[in-house]
């Protein structure tokens, strides 16, 4: 069935062969639950091309991703508990609900008046009738800097909030003081605690300043990554393998590298 163009149904048709009893042995194997780990893997890809700046690249993972939403459906639909067709149904049913300023009667001239009229049908199609039960809802699947960011987020709409960043900024020297107290005390329980505390209030901050936690510490982890290397590569002028350098040149390397790797992104930017 080779093509220069496939659409939707013939990705369908392929789905429901591989998983035939002609089709493929390991696709044939996979469960809901087998499949988990791929639909989080294939988001991360998908979102780690999206960074890249390389469209095709982002088109390709997008169709990975994809393809777990065909899979879980048609292993659904030989259960018979929900076809793509359910799925498809759902999704549109929801998105006409949930945009009433478009396909109903309400207003919202804004993002923002938007994101609240959304938060309050959703509250009434999952019948949240407690602050804390819209907290709860949260999912405890999302990466914790993201889950937290968002339950702040909403204790922070029913007025469960610092008046201005300040405050926030106030709570990270607070968390970090009391865990300087437990740091040396070998509780490893406590330490654990006083961590979660100083996180949780970094991301408050995070919150106020609209950055995006999860995404800025992953901005980080490169960085820091991109540094090594160069710490690494460039240990030849100390005749020393990276293991063998002390923590001064080291340090010197890794200042060498702020600037170098700032140089190159100038340099490719123009």
């Amino acid at each position: 069935m080779t093509k220069k163009k496939y659409c939707f149904e013939d990705l369908l048709e392929i789905m429901e062969i591989l998983r035939s009893e002609k089709g493929c042995p390991w696709d044939r194997e996979q469960t809901h639950e087998s499949m988990k780990r791929y639909l989080i893997e294939e988001t991360y890809e998908a979102l780690e091309a999206l960074d890249s700046g390389d469209k095709r690249k982002f088109a390709d993972e997008l169709g990975d991703l994809l393809l777990q939403v065909v899979f879980h459906a048609q292993i659904g639909k030989e259960e018979g508990t929900f076809t793509i067709e359910d799925v498809i149904s759902l999704i549109c049913q929801k998105m006409i609900e949930r945009h009433t300023h478009v396909f109903g009667q309400a207003h919202a001239d804004t993002a923002d008046q938007v994101l609240d009229n959304w938060e309050e049908i959703k509250k009434k199609e999952k019948r949240l009738e407690s602050h804390t039960q819209v907290l709860k809802d949260v999912s405890s699947y999302l990466p914790a800097l993201m889950r937290s960011y968002k339950v702040q987020g909403k204790a922070a709409k029913v007025g469960f909030d610092w008046d201005n960043v300040d405050g926030a900024m106030e709570k990270v020297h607070e968390e970090i003081n009391e865990l300087k107290e437990v740091y040396k005390s070998k509780n490893m329980e406590k330490m654990q605690e006083e961590i979660g505390d100083l996180l949780f209030a970094v991301v408050n901050v995070a919150r106020f300043l609209k950055v995006q936690p999860e995404l800025a510490l992953t901005q980080t982890i490169e960085k820091f990554i991109n540094r090594f290397e160069y710490i690494e590569e460039n240990g030849s002028k100390y005749n020393k393998k990276m293991e063998e350098m002390t923590v001064e040149e080291m340090d010197r390397l890794w200042n060498e590298a702020k600037t170098h790797i700032f140089l190159k992104k100038v340099k490719n930017y123009n």
